[in-house]
């Protein structure tokens, strides 16, 4: 089984914001990612991993289905088309993931708590730190 726990985070909303996902398959970490956006609000921050994600899971599991995890429950209820997407910059970032999404077998978003989205939320942070100290 496929698994991807993304996150987005901004130091302030917006702020310098970074994005970072984590890809288990059967259970075992074979992929992390993460990178800073600059200046962004925290929602797209969020979205950015997602396409992150999707784009690495085409190139790598092209058909393949996967089970998303996000610790936002805004994005995954507008993922899901509980919730409409006002703003134009999410609205374009959206478009992609459903493109990318045209590529891969079922991609299913799923909610979860902050919790358990440690890993990816690390690597955010690590991509914040190293371009906001150097570190």
């Amino acid at each position: 089984m496929v698994e991807v726990f993304c996150d987005g985070g901004s130091r302030g909303n917006p702020g310098p914001a970074a994005w970072g996902f984590v890809l288990k398959v059967d259970g075992q970490i074979t992929k992390e990612d993460c990178g800073y956006i600059g200046i962004a609000t925290n929602n797209f921050a969020e979205y950015t991993a997602l396409v992150e994600a999707l784009s690495y899971l085409e190139e790598n599991f092209e058909g393949g289905s996967a089970r998303v995890y996000l610790d936002s429950k805004l994005v995954v209820s507008q993922l899901n088309g509980e919730y409409k997407i006002k703003n134009l910059n999410i609205a374009k970032l959206v478009k992609q993931a459903r493109e990318l999404e045209k590529s891969l077998g079922d991609i299913v978003y799923n909610h979860i708590p902050r919790d358990q989205n440690k890993e990816a939320d690390k690597l955010v942070n690590i991509a914040l730190n190293k371009n906001l100290y150097g570190a």
